[in-house]
C-alpha cells in the first residue's frame, strides 16, 4: 500500500472522528461542528453552589426536573436560612428553609428570594413566568390534566401517583404558610412564579393528590415554596 493511500485513509478516519458528538442544542455539551450523534449529550445545569440539577426538553420550553436547592444568589451572596417560625413569618426579603426543617424534604424559599435583583437561577436560567408556566400546562393539554402528566410516579399519598409521562417529576413538598408552619408534605406540590399579582401576593403552581389538574393561584410572597428553573 502506498504512502498516499496510508495517509489519505488516517485522514479519512480523523475527519470523521471530529465530526461525531452531542447533535442535539439544548444538551450542555453540544458540539456544533459535530454531525453525527455519538451518545455522549449530557443534560445537566449547575448553580452557584455547584450542586447540578437535570434537566429536559417540554414541548419548546427547556425545565428543570429537579427542585432548586441553591443557598447562594447567582453573584455568591448567602440567601440566609430562617428556620424560626416568628422570623420567617415577619421577612421582607429572601430567605430559604428546609421544610419542617428537615434537610432530607427539600428546600422551599420565599418569594421575596426568586424577586431578588442578585438572581436566584443559575446563569443562563431564570423562574419562570405566570405566562411561562401556562404554557407549560397547555402543551400538556391543558390545566385539567397536565397535572398528572407533570406529577412523579412516587411520594403522593392515597396512591395518587402521576405518571410523568412530561418528565417534569413534580415531587409533593408541602409549603411554609402563615406563622411560619409547615404543611401539606405528600399532599400538594407547590412552586413560585415570577409574576407579581399586586397586593403582596405572586402567581404560583400547584399539583394535587385529589385530582389530575394544575392549580394557578396568588399567593402572599411570605409563604415558602419549590422553584424550578425554565432555560433562558
Amino acid at each position: 500500500m502506498s504512502k498516499l493511500v496510508i495517509l489519505t485513509s488516517v485522514l479519512i478516519v480523523l475527519v470523521s472522528c471530529k465530526k461525531e458528538g452531542c447533535t442535539d442544542p439544548i444538551a450542555n455539551n453540544y458540539k456544533s461542528s459535530a454531525k453525527k450523534d455519538n451518545g455522549s449529550c449530557t443534560y445537566v445545569v449547575s448553580d452557584i453552589d455547584g450542586k447540578t440539577y437535570n434537566y429536559s426538553l417540554i414541548g419548546n420550553q427547556v425545565w428543570t426536573t429537579e427542585n432548586l436547592e441553591t443557598k447562594k444568589y447567582r453573584n455568591g451572596d448567602q440567601i440566609p436560612q430562617v428556620q424560626d417560625a416568628t422570623q420567617w413569618a415577619s421577612l421582607t426579603t429572601g430567605a430559604w428553609c428546609y421544610y419542617d426543617n428537615d434537610p432530607t424534604k427539600g428546600i422551599l424559599y420565599n418569594w421575596h428570594a426568586v424577586n431578588d435583583s442578585r438572581g436566584l437561577a443559575p446563569a443562563g436560567w431564570h423562574i419562570p413566568s405566570d405566562n411561562e408556566w401556562t404554557v407549560l400546562s397547555d402543551y400538556l393539554g391543558g390545566i385539567d390534566i397536565a397535572g398528572k402528566k407533570m406529577k412523579s410516579t412516587t411520594g403522593w399519598i392515597n396512591n395518587a401517583n402521576g405518571t410523568n409521562e412530561s418528565g417534569f417529576s413534580g415531587y409533593p413538598n408541602g409549603g411554609r404558610w402563615d406563622g411560619g408552619s409547615f404543611e401539606n408534605y405528600g399532599g400538594f406540590g407547590f412552586w413560585w412564579s415570577s409574576t407579581y399579582s399586586g397586593f403582596n401576593c405572586a402567581k404560583s403552581r400547584r399539583l394535587n393528590y385529589n385530582g389530575d389538574n394544575v392549580s394557578s393561584g396568588s399567593l402572599t410572597t411570605d409563604k415558602g415554596l419549590s422553584v424550578r428553573c425554565i432555560k433562558d
